[in-house]
Order: structure tokens, then C-alpha cells, then sequence
């Protein structure tokens, strides 16, 4: 039985499960969780799951800066598979006092962190608050800051005093390229995006294609340092930020 007290066990024995493995035992033991699809790789995740599971609850950040292929691509799974995807949009006062301050490209001058905590992390939390473990496509090969990513862990950034919050992350030991072989293998629809060069997908401002021998991380927030190519959902031993009263 998968619960807070036996992440460290749990672990451990998820190394050597394959990704479909992995989803059956934390859908059947874990009932309130749910697939966070940011419409990029990790569709393989959300219909590897829904082969599983017809009724796996899925959400994604639509942050209002997204890029028009990564929407029609949402609508696309959603219609093809009849997922209920539940799109999660950013507090529009928060928002607005944003963007009144600082214009709507900021984040070039003083960094992503505040735009993202506005579009992606509050709603995030939001969602979160009423789950007990969410399920992510963080792979170990897509960052130096994801090199250590564990299949199955406590989410220390987003658990609170009065829950612990539980994250898994069953493509964690796969390769782009396994999860690439998947989505061919199976047939499965994928962000036009990526026959353009983009490999990592998040807001238009902030992505772009990578070039030859690039890693695929090079491509978001291009003028940051790798350490900081993330956007605070899922940075390993940091306490997500409340942005909510800002």
C-alpha cells in the first residue's frame, strides 16, 4: 500500500518497474491523484495512464501564454481520447497586478520566477490542495537540475501542516528517446511543436528551438543559467512561493 511513511521502500522498488507498472500500483493505492499534462512528451504519460484507467483525472496550466499549436494539441487528446482535461488559469487580480507593474515581458530583466509563480505556480497549488499525490513526465535526462529525480517522493514544495503531498514520477529512469519510441509505437498525437525544433514546450515568450547537439533545456529561458531552468513546479527541496497576495 503506497502512503507517506513507505515513499523511501517504495522507491527503491519502483527502479526496475517499467512506467505502466509504476501507473497501475499508484492509481489502484492512490484513488485522489491526478496527471498534470503540460503538452509537451509527457503525453505518452497521460494515455499510457488512461489505457490503465478510462477515468484518470488529468489537468494542465493554461497560462495564457501559451503557444497556439500547444492548445489545439490539448483539444486534440482531449477529443481523441475523451479526457476530461481540466485547464487551470491564473488568479486574474494577481495577474493584472503584474502586469500593470511591470509590463508583460518582465521576466527577461529580473528573471521567470515571479511570472511563473503567478500563471503556474498558485493554480498549481490550488489544484493541488485537493489531492493526495499528483503524477508528473519529469525525466532524469532532461536537466542537470532533474538528475536526481526519484520515481516516487514527498513533494516537499507543495505538502503542508496538515498534509502530506505525494508525487510520482514514473518516466523518471526512461530517455527521451524510449518515450519517443512509445509515441510512435502507439500512434499518439504530439505537439506540432516538436517537428519545429522545440523539444521542451512551456509559454511561447519563454521557448524556443534548440539547435543541433543542444541539450533540449537550452530552449527554455534561454537567458538564465541552466541551474535556474526551472520554473519552481518541480524544484527538488524548494518551497514553492505564495504568490496569491501579491
Amino acid at each position: 500500500m503506497i502512503n507517506a511513511q513507505n515513499v523511501s521502500e517504495l522507491n527503491e522498488f519502483f527502479q526496475d518497474k517499467e512506467p505502466k507498472d509504476i501507473l497501475r500500483q499508484v492509481l489502484a493505492d492512490v484513488p485522489n491523484i491526478a496527471i498534470s499534462f503540460s503538452g509537451a512528451e509527457d503525453v505518452a504519460l497521460v494515455v499510457m495512464a488512461w489505457k490503465l484507467n478510462k477515468e484518470v483525472k488529468v489537468f494542465s496550466l493554461d497560462t495564457g501564454r501559451l503557444h497556439p499549436e500547444t492548445l489545439r494539441f490539448l483539444e486534440q487528446v482531449r477529443k481523441q481520447y475523451r479526457i476530461d482535461i481540466e485547464f487551470l488559469t491564473p488568479d486574474a487580480q494577481g495577474l493584472q497586478a503584474l502586469t500593470s507593474a511591470k509590463g508583460l515581458f518582465s521576466f527577461y530583466e529580473d528573471g521567470h520566477e515571479e511570472c511563473c509563480g503567478i500563471r503556474k505556480i498558485e493554480p498549481l497549488r490550488r489544484k493541488l490542495a485537493g489531492l493526495d499525490g499528483w503524477i508528473t513526465g519529469q525525466r532524469k535526462d532532461q536537466s542537470p537540475t532533474r538528475a536526481n529525480v526519484a520515481v516516487a517522493q514527498i513533494d516537499t514544495a507543495f505538502s503542508t501542516p496538515q498534509k502530506t503531498l505525494l508525487k510520482f514520477n514514473p518516466f523518471a529512469n526512461w530517455t527521451s528517446k524510449q518515450v519517443w519510441d512509445y509515441i510512435r509505437m502507439f500512434d499518439v498525437p504530439y505537439n506540432p511543436l516538436h517537428d519545429k525544433g522545440y523539444i521542451s514546450i512551456g509559454c511561447e515568450p519563454c521557448t524556443r528551438p534548440i539547435g543541433p547537439n543542444q541539450h533540449e533545456r537550452e530552449g527554455r529561458w534561454w537567458w538564465e543559467e541552466a541551474t535556474a531552468k526551472e520554473c519552481g513546479l518541480h524544484k527538488p527541496g524548494v518551497i514553492a512561493t505564495d504568490f496569491s497576495s501579491r
